[in-house]
């Protein structure tokens, strides 16, 4: 399942911390990565942004800062359905070629996402590094996004007010990880109903950690200049 010789670097399968599978293992499981496999897209980080220079007010005693961007240019993830050799579901993220991000970035955003242990947090189950390829694999949610319940009229009836409750009240508990309980203490930056995967059972797990930013030391909040997500 490993492929270990197109990583450079000298990076090596123990360098991971989770287990590395073979591109064309991807590849098989996704179909060749066609579009009937293809569960959708999303923006992975500026290609180029132009900012104005930030400006601030204050509301109820609290000061908010605002940066206008202008001039956006997203390059795409894009998310594949596979089924492995064993029947095995799994979502998978292939990361934009335009990326910008190296190796060494991304693998340190393995080792971040490997850490973070929560039944209200999509799980990692590997990832494919094969030249310019970078793919995370996940556990496949077969009720996609909350994004697709809210704004479809059909499935916006499925989900009554106590499994509305039930949902909100399990994103509050994965925030609350990422913040407080982890080794990792995290802050997301791109939360948003299309990052809310519903499991089997209307589990609701936080997806997408692209975006995130760890606190320092003993840091219970933090600012940032830079305007992220989608």
């Amino acid at each position: 399942m490993v492929r270990v010789n197109n990583f450079g670097n000298d990076k090596k399968k123990e360098d991971w911390e989770l287990p590395l599978f073979d591109f064309n293992t991807i590849a098989n499981a996704t179909n060749n990565f066609s579009d009937d496999c293809k569960l959708g897209e999303g923006g992975f980080g500026p290609v180029h942004k132009k900012y104005t220079i930030p400006r601030s007010f204050h509301f109820m005693g609290t000061e908010f800062v605002v940066c206008k961007s202008t001039n956006i240019h997203l390059s795409k993830n894009i998310y594949f359905l596979g089924i492995l050799e064993d029947g095995k579901e799994i979502s998978v993220k292939r990361h934009s070629r335009k990326s910008k991000q190296g190796l060494d970035e991304f693998q340190n955003e393995v080792k971040c996402i490997a850490k973070l242990q929560h039944r209200n947090l999509v799980k990692i189950l590997g990832c494919c590094v094969d030249e310019d390829e970078r793919m995370l694999i996940y556990e496949y949610m077969p009720n996609k996004s909350l994004n697709s319940f809210i704004f479809d009229e059909g499935k916006r009836k499925l989900i009554d007010w106590s499994k509305r409750y039930t949902i909100i009240i399990g994103i509050g508990r994965g925030l609350l990880c990422l913040h407080q309980d982890s080794r990792l203490r995290i802050i997301h930056r791109d939360l948003k109903a299309s990052n809310i995967l519903l499991d089997k059972d209307m589990n609701p797990r936080i997806s997408d950690f692209g975006w995130t930013r760890s606190l320092d030391g003993n840091d219970t909040k933090a600012n940032t200049r830079r305007v992220m997500g989608t």
